[in-house]
């Protein structure tokens, strides 16, 4: 009887996917304006799981820009997108990137980038 609890209870419980993953981006700017390129990889599985977004942060976690990403891309792994037009504080010198997917929300892990070497 136990282990056909422990089956039962294996079966309904959802199975959790990896969390969208940054894994590269770049900046640049055009005068007081900056673009940003980031790079997701998340093993999308169609409408019903996909990274569904990312978003530009401060250090202290302020957000600065968002880029909705509006259908799966199950069939393009890693991919790119890029967001344009993003305005920074003055003395940015690094943001956070954070990828969220539509079944696990906001990612808790999130990427650095230096602007000084962009």
């Amino acid at each position: 009887m136990k282990k056909i609890s422990l089956l039962l209870s294996l079966i309904a419980c959802p199975a959790f996917a990896d969390a969208p993953t940054v894994i590269d981006a770049t900046a640049s700017n055009s005068g007081s304006k900056w673009r940003f390129d980031v790079t997701l990889e998340h093993p999308d599985t169609g409408w019903d799981h996909y990274a569904d977004g990312w978003r530009i942060e401060s250090n202290d976690g302020s957000v600065l820009g968002i880029r909705e990403l509006v259908h799966p891309h199950e069939n393009e792994q890693p991919f790119t997108r890029s967001l344009s037009g993003v305005s920074l504080p003055s003395g940015t010198s690094t943001v956070q990137i954070r990828a969220r997917c539509n079944v696990d929300g906001w990612s808790t892990k999130t990427f650095k980038l230096d602007l000084d070497e962009m």
